[in-house]
């Protein structure tokens, strides 16, 4: 695709393709639990590349007794005494579950690399051991769909200036979050090592170019319907019964219960107008300046462009 800049996604578009895509999961979901199939899709890549809003639009609408998120925190002391792939083991699905894991066993080819988290003898073994147990859960007939999200740095600093400033998503940034402008070919190199041993015939990377959110998201959630063979399940017709004559209940009194209080009344009576949040990560606005400290080296114009 490359890495030319286009033109956002119309909104009106994105939204009314977005709808159906997100029915067509409904019905996977659905052919999912009705033929007790199993399937994770790992989510990959930058940080603020866009991993978690795309794995919140696919929930939107589903089960999450069917679908859940993965989002393990960082390991304890005794998992640190596991097998590395132990604590990711018992969060796998059982017949007619699917598990989204934002970040996964990867991350000890990349953060931990990066950031020293590991020793070289660790991630030696992890890119040993990672095809071999990822072959394992295919054979164990596991659906296993791995998406990488690919972010330029241009756009990567961008949206972390943003959350500097945005209220509704200054918790997404941490120090290593920020240390990662520092480390972009550290990163990079990383990434590439990780898919020369994992980006394998039959268990491939699938890259979603990230540099515009809505795109990715449409693109990455067509990507992973096309790659399940689900079929539409025909559902038994409900009807409602009809509600039987009272025999004589009565309700508790209002005084005797503790009720919330009308806020909502209360705010059409103040007359006031509230802003609507504008996410600043899907529009256009002009970036804030990162404070010096945390501020990336400038790369050179190539790099600054490329995506990875």
């Amino acid at each position: 695709m490359g890495s030319k800049k286009r033109p956002k996604l119309d909104t009106e578009l994105y939204e009314a393709e977005l709808t159906r895509l997100q029915a067509e999961l409904v019905e996977m979901q659905e052919w999912m639990r009705t033929e007790g199939q199993r399937l994770v899709v790992i989510f990959e890549g930058r940080d603020a590349a866009g991993k978690g809003g795309a794995i919140k639009r696919i929930m939107e609408y589903l089960n999450p007794r069917v679908v859940r998120i993965v989002a393990l925190p960082a390991p304890t002391e005794r998992e640190r005494t596991q097998w590395y792939f132990q604590r990711y083991i018992e969060h796998l699905p059982a017949a007619g579950e699917i598990r989204l894991l934002d970040r996964s066993w990867y991350n000890r080819a990349g953060v931990e690399r990066v950031m020293g988290y590991c020793t070289p003898a660790e991630y030696q073994r992890f890119l040993r051991q990672c095809p071999i147990f990822e072959q394992m859960l295919m054979e164990d007939g596991i659906m296993l769909r791995k998406y990488w999200f690919s972010v330029s740095g241009k756009e990567q600093e961008k949206r972390f200036r943003s959350r500097l400033t945005d209220p509704m998503r200054r918790w997404k940034l941490s120090p290593t979050d920020l240390e990662s402008l520092t480390r972009w070919e550290e990163y990079s190199r990383a990434k590439d090592e990780m898919f020369v041993h994992t980006d394998l015939p039959g268990n491939r990377w699938r890259v979603v170019e990230a540099e515009d959110k809505k795109r990715a998201r449409l693109n990455m959630i067509a990507d992973l319907l096309d790659s399940v063979p689900y079929q539409k399940v025909q559902r038994p017709e409900l009807t409602l019964p009809k509600r039987p004559r009272s025999t004589g209940y009565r309700r508790t009194e209002r005084d005797l219960q503790l009720y919330v209080g009308d806020f909502a009344a209360a705010l059409e009576n103040s007359g006031q107008v509230r802003e609507k949040y504008l996410d600043p990560e899907d529009s256009d606005l002009p970036p804030f300046s990162l404070p010096e400290e945390v501020a990336a080296p400038q790369p050179p114009e190539e790099a600054a462009d490329a995506a990875s």
